[in-house]
């Protein structure tokens, strides 16, 4: 800055610093940012030679590396993270925001006080397993959904093995 006044008149100088921080302010404002839903996945393109990817915040947002230069984003909690792209070299090649929301559609919040309990209707209303929630009924819709699952997979295991 004192080498800018020095040489320059301050009218020139304090038009410069200006125009520098005007251009930083559009250059984050045009930074991407991905949308994603709570437990829902995009697709997204990379740039070309992307051979790595870091997540800044993995409870937030999952990426992985698909072929094709193509990641796979899923929402896992609410919020804003980050992902970098790197090539082999371990050159950034992008970073971008991302920013995950919960759905709109078809959900019902229901709260009794401070209690929150979270449903999907559509069309008929059913528990959801959203962060959040009162922790009784988090947990119990929790352990349904894992008892269920682990008994589709014994069934279909016993199947195979018939």
């Amino acid at each position: 800055m004192r080498a800018c006044v020095r040489v320059r008149p301050r009218g020139l100088c304090s038009m410069l610093v200006l125009a520098g921080a005007a251009m930083l302010i559009a250059g984050s404002a045009r930074a991407e940012t991905i949308p994603i839903v709570l437990d829902e996945a995009k697709l997204v393109k990379l740039p070309d030679r992307a051979a790595t990817l870091v997540i800044g915040n993995p409870l937030i947002a999952d990426v992985t590396l698909q072929s094709g230069g193509m990641m796979v984003v899923t929402g896992k909690g609410y919020g804003a993270t980050n992902f970098i792209a790197l090539d082999r070299a371990g050159t950034v090649l992008t970073e971008t925001t991302v920013e995950v929301k919960g759905p709109r559609d078809h959900v019902l919040v229901v709260y009794r006080g401070v209690e929150r309990e979270t449903y999907t209707c559509s069309p008929k209303c059913e528990r959801r397993i959203t962060p959040g929630d009162t922790s009784s009924f988090f947990d119990q819709t929790v352990t349904q959904t894992l008892t269920r699952a682990s008994a589709a997979i014994g069934v279909s295991q016993a199947n195979r093995s018939q």
